[in-house]
Order: structure tokens, then sequence, then C-alpha cells
């Protein structure tokens, strides 16, 4: 009864379109693990640590848009998952956690094993389902809607993380034949969302026409055509684009004509113009953030997703919309370009402002066209903010901005790597150290992890805390960890850079060879 169950929920989560799975192996979770074994329709994944597991989860459901079911086993097991459902939560990441539990007889009498697990993660699931038991004469097609229904729930209109706990009796392994259930018709879901407000694009349109104005760019999900329709408004516009590397916007062939990728060196004395239109995540660097935040007559905000993205409290609009029907729309409309002298003088500063070479320029120049590239928080993302430049090829960047931790950012950048076939993964030491379970992932990928060697916390010498008599104990906090030990211990080759040039050698090999590569890159090189 049991795994029937369990085959017909799995079913029914392949009609709604999941394709991916994560799999910790433990007992009560049996019946599932099962089923998802012998779906061939699902690529299931086995990875023993809970925490690796979901942040490896997160980095799948990042490369494919798509919900990617988690399941473990019951007790501290779903507990693990916390710090990736909170990032998923946060940067808007579909998933599918589902637990398994012990049936209601057993909780709240010491049984093993035994928690309750239906509030483990709080307001951080877009909403929990408590599963029965199952029960003979069961309905399939009430499991079939229900796997629909969780689908629908992660992909949005805020995408997120959907819990389900499913408890089971023992026996937990299948005694008879049990032949594979046919997969069900599709429950078809009509996507959160419809098309920009008319009236509200053409209020905007009159409100930025003929004024001096700029675009920012922060993190976006993958969006077809939205490249070409933002390049094509600020054509219009005559505005300068500043955009993050996390956008989208600063590797394509499309127009980068309006691009400024160097703001960080010319940006604080920048006049402020007289509006601001924001896609995407709020601003990575207090550059960017302490522009965005200037006062101006409108400041307008697009989102696909119904949240309030404004810590700065200076919008104007609020628009839900797909980013790039908006960017259509509002070009429909034909506004009036500011006078040329506006955006002149900006794109003057940005070319003074000159190329930034260094270990990171030589990562983005040597990266193969279309290779996903994977960076890390605190000082890795920034340095690549600072000096990535912006080329011609295509290049797809993630990171885990929701709320920006240093856990499991290993594990999520090869969740990206199975399913793009490759992934470069830029880290700092304590982001490595923190997820050195996570190389254990690497394994069998073409997967080629840079670790920027601080010596410690690096993103701490630029905040006020340096100043502190404390500073190296209690923020800097070196460490003594031999990144070519961890590499042999986890089955990778190991290269150690101490300049450009070295990184450029270190990144030709790899790439040449294939297969799992971490590449030390010492303090010594770490001028962006």
């Amino acid at each position: 009864m049991n795994f029937l169950w369990s085959q017909h929920l799995v079913a029914g989560f392949v009609a709604a379109g999941v394709r991916h799975a994560v799999i910790s192996p433990g007992s009560r979770s049996t019946p599932l693990a099962l089923a998802l074994l012998r779906q061939p329709q699902i690529a299931s994944e086995m990875v023993i640590d809970e925490r690796c597991a979901a942040f490896f989860a997160l980095g799948i459901a990042k490369a494919t848009r798509a919900p990617v079911l988690l399941l473990a086993t019951s007790g501290s097991a779903p507990a693990n998952w916390l710090p990736a459902v909170v990032e998923a939560s946060q940067a808007g990441v579909p998933l599918l956690l589902v637990s398994a539990d012990r049936p209601a007889e057993l909780h709240g009498c010491g049984a093993n094993q035994t928690i309750d697990q239906l509030a483990l993660f709080g307001p951080h699931v877009r909403a929990r389902h408590a599963l029965d038991t199952p029960h003979d004469g069961f309905v399939p097609a009430w499991l079939y809607a229900l796997a629909a229904q969780a689908c629908a729930q992660a992909r949005g209109p805020l995408p997120g993380p959907v819990h389900l706990n499913q408890p089971f009796r023992e026996p937990l392994i299948p005694t008879g034949d049990c032949p594979p259930v046919e997969i069900p018709p599709s429950l078809r879901v009509t996507p959160p969302g419809g098309p920009p407000d008319e009236a509200a694009v053409r209020e905007l349109a009159r409100r930025i026409a003929g004024r001096p104005g700029a675009i920012v760019c922060g993190e976006l999900p993958a969006n077809p055509g939205f490249a070409e329709a933002l390049t094509a408004l600020a054509a219009q516009l005559d505005c300068p684009v500043l955009a993050e590397p996390l956008s989208g916007l600063r590797f394509g062939q499309h127009d980068r004509s309006r691009l400024c990728v160097r703001y960080s060196d010319w940006l604080p004395a920048a006049p402020t113009g007289e509006w601001l239109l924001r896609f995407g995540a709020f601003p990575v660097t207090k550059t960017l953030q302490h522009f965005v935040a200037r006062p101006r007559a409108v400041h307008a905000l697009v989102d696909p997703w119904l949240r309030w993205n404004d810590p700065t409290h200076r919008l104007t609009d609020l628009l839900h919309a797909d980013p790039a029907a908006f960017c259509r729309a509002l070009l429909a409309e034909w506004p009036a370009p500011a006078e040329p002298a506006w955006r002149v003088a900006l794109a003057e500063r940005e070319m003074a402002a000159g190329v930034l070479g260094g270990p990171i320029a030589a990562l983005i120049a040597a990266l193969p066209e279309g290779t996903p590239l994977f960076v890390g928080n605190s000082l890795a993302v920034r340095d690549l903010d600072r000096a990535s430049g912006c080329a011609d090829k295509h290049l797809s960047i993630h990171a885990n901005r929701g709320v920006s931790g240093i856990d499991g950012n290993l594990s999520t950048a090869l969740g990206i790597a199975a399913v793009a076939g490759r992934v470069v993964a830029l880290v700092g030491d304590l982001t490595c150290q923190h997820d050195i379970g996570g190389l254990a992932l690497a394994a069998g990928r073409d997967a080629v992890i840079v670790v920027i060697n601080n010596g410690g916390g690096g993103i701490f010498e630029l905040l006020p805390q340096r100043a502190l008599p404390e500073f190296e104990r209690g923020w800097k906090t070196p460490q003594n960890i031999d990144f070519g030990h961890a590499a042999q211990a986890f089955g990778l080759a190991f290269h150690r850079a101490d300049s450009p040039d070295a990184l450029r050698v270190a990144l030709a090999h790899a790439f040449e060879a294939g297969g799992p590569h971490l590449i030390e890159l010492r303090r010594s090189s770490q001028a962006p």
C-alpha cells in the first residue's frame, strides 16, 4: 500500500512537470525513495548530507527554473534543509520538500526519530500539506491533484518552497509485485500574472519622457528576450543601464552600448537624474545601493512576483509584470529620450574608469562560451561586480543572493552542474570550508571550483569592524585548512595559482582535462 500510494504521488509529480529529485537515504522514506528511483522520467540524485542535498536541489532548480523534489526521512533529517529553504524562499526558487514521517499514533509518546515536522519551516514555505497515511481505497486522482497543486504553488506567483509531510506505517518495503503505474494526463494550471497594465505603462511613459534617468538591473532569473527588449528601451530613452553581473545583461550578443559595468569607480560622484527604473533584486554593492537610495521624482520597480522589494523606501511605482513584456509595452509608447548630454556625461565617466585586469578578468576571459558561473557571497560577488567587464560571449551567472549566506554555495553550484553539464564556481575560503562536504558532490562532474584564499573573512576588511582590536579573532577568523588535502580527500584534481597568469594556466588545464578540479587562488593575487 505504501509503495502503490508513493508510485501514484510520484506519477502526479511527473505529470506536473517534475523531472529532478534529490534523495537522502533513510528508512521511513523508503516507499517514496523506491518510487522515485524506479520512475524513469525523474532523474534522481542520492546525496547523503541533507544540508548539502537541499542546496544541491536549489542549484538544479536555479538552472531549470522548475520545481525540484527533495526527499528525506523523519526527525532531524528535514531540519537540515532549513538554510536552503530560507534561501529558496527569499530568492524565489521552486522546491518541493517531501519529508517522511511516523504515523499519528507514534507522535507525542516518545517514539524514536519523531518530531513535529509540519511547522519546521515556518513562514519560509509558500504552502504546507499534511498527507494521510496510505490506506485502502485511496483515490489516485486526489494524489495527482495534490501534486499539481503543490507544483503550482511552488511556481508562483512568488516562486518558492512547498512542504509535503508524508507519514508511513510499516512495512516500508513492498512484499509483492508492484507494476509501474501510468502517468496521468497533465492538469493545466494557468501561470500567474498577465500582460502589463496599459494605463500604468502609459502614465509611467508620460512621467519619464524627455527627462534624464537610468535603468538599474539586479539579479534576474533567465527571461528569454529580456536583454533585447531592455536594451531597445534604453536606446529609445537614451539612458544608461547599470547592470550587475547577476542581471544576465553583461554577457551576450545584445546591444551593450549603453551598459555601465564599472560604476563602482565613478557612481558616487555622478548626478542623480529625475527617474530610476529597476528590474530584479536589490543591488549587491553599497555603491549601487546608495545610488538607488537617492530621492527622485520617479522610482519604479518592475517585478513579476508578488513581493515588496524596496529596502530604501523610495518606490513611487511597483509594477507586477513580466520584465520583457513590460519593456516592450513601455517601448510601444515611444517616450521621448532625454537630452543627449545626460547619457554622454555618464558614458564619459564609464570610459574613463578603464578596464580592470587581475584574476577576475582572467577568469572571465578563460570561461568557454555558455559556461554557467556560480559566484559565492561576501567578497567574491563584489569582486565580480567590479571587475567582470562585459563581452559578446554568453555566460549565465548564478549566486545565492536570497539571504546572501555562505552556507551551501558549493552544493548549489554542483546542482547547476548536474543540469548544465559544467559549472565554474568562484568562492572564498570560508565559503568553501563551510560547505566542505559539498565537494563530495563534485565526483564525476565537469566542475571547476576556484577558491579565493583571503586568509579568512576578507569582506570584513571593507567594514567598520576592521578598526576593532578584536578584529582578527572575532571577524577575520583566519583558518589553517589545506585545500590541497581537501581536494585529495574528495577526489578533485588540485592546482594552486598566485597570479592572473597562473590562474589562466590552471583554468586552461582544468577545462582541457575535464572532471572535477579545485584551484586555490592565493591571497597575494586578491586585487580584482
